[in-house]
């Protein structure tokens, strides 16, 4: 009797991710290879909570927006400020100081971008929904106002923001340093990711909205309102650009109103690689992204700026629809 799981288990993308890490692993030696993949899977994971929020927004709602962006910038700018407020919490070499200060950045980015989503919603993205040229055009032009009125706010000149202190330096693991604030941002990317997963596929809440996706009449029918529930996932995936936003302004010392934007090619890459609105796909197709990028920057330097191109020419050769797509009825 033939085992029912070989026959649901798509097993071919699930082992892209081993088979990068072994021909990592077998092309220098261990204590660069855990550096590199450490640093790779961390900027992964932070890549995956600014698409995790487009990945929703398009998988559950059908909407492309280009305005993403902004709210990565947003929660950058949110971020900025909190840290910049708390300069004594900051200054302290106590852990339980400085993951306050991370937590409340990441709580207060959380906050605005979900606000700003839900006035971006009803201002624009409900004059559009079902058409996808329009939405385009329209979040181009939003993600061109969002970018103007951060520069009013916060001025078109880098605005520079400390790590907390006990999250500057680094650990030693089998040799290797590895960046502490790069281990925090894994854990935390690894948390919304388990927690996305278990209310998509384990709660009544997921299984009314993947309901609404596939069947919006049917499930309002039943007395729920999926709508509302839609607008809801507007604002998880905005607040989700917070996140990632607040994170990466946070790692890279220096915040600017491009910082969002500059980071969309890669989220895009992400969302086309992973599959179209699948979450699972954005995380494995975001920690590609991560290695590849620090792989291709050690051993081939002349080809880091195109390898996540070629990577996702790569993945859609092979898999034209990405690596974990959604079936549809």
């Amino acid at each position: 009797m033939p085992n029912p799981l070989k026959s649901t288990i798509d097993w071919p993308p699930r082992l892209v991710l081993p088979a990068l890490l072994l021909l990592g692993l077998v092309s220098m030696n261990f204590p660069t290879w855990l550096t590199l993949s450490v640093a790779g899977v961390a900027m992964g994971m932070m890549l995956f909570l600014m698409a995790s929020g487009l990945t929703l927004i398009f998988g559950l709602m059908d909407v492309i927006t280009f305005a993403h962006g902004a709210f990565v910038s947003l929660g950058a700018y949110v971020a900025t400020d909190v840290v910049a407020s708390m300069p004594q919490m900051v200054a302290s070499g106590g852990w339980g100081a400085s993951l306050s200060v991370l937590l409340a950045a990441i709580s207060v980015a959380v906050v605005v971008t979900g606000l700003a989503g839900w006035v971006f919603e009803v201002v624009i993205i409900r004059r559009v929904y079902g058409s996808h040229l329009r939405q385009i055009l329209i979040t181009v032009g939003g993600l061109i106002v969002a970018q103007e009125l951060l520069v009013a706010v916060w001025g078109a000149n880098p605005i520079p923001v400390l790590k907390p202190l006990a999250l500057q330096g680094s650990v030693e693991i089998f040799g290797a340093a590895i960046e502490i604030y790069r281990l925090v941002a894994v854990a935390l990317g690894l948390a919304v990711y388990g927690g996305l997963w278990l209310i998509l596929a384990r709660t009544r809440l997921g299984l009314v909205v993947r309901g609404g996706v596939e069947n919006i009449e049917m499930v309002e029918s039943l007395g729920f309102r999926v709508k509302r529930l839609f607008v809801g996932v507007f604002i998880v995936g905005c607040a989700l650009a917070g996140v990632g936003g607040a994170l990466w302004g946070i790692y890279q010392g220096l915040v600017t109103p491009a910082i969002g934007p500059e980071m969309m090619i890669l989220v895009f890459i992400i969302l086309i690689m992973g599959g179209m609105g699948s979450v699972g796909g954005a995380f494995v197709a975001a920690i590609l992204v991560g290695l590849v990028t620090n792989y291709a920057g050690f051993l081939v330097p002349k080809l880091a700026l195109g390898s996540n191109i070629l990577l996702m020419v790569a993945v859609l050769l092979w898999r034209p629809r990405g690596l974990f797509p959604l079936v549809k009825s």
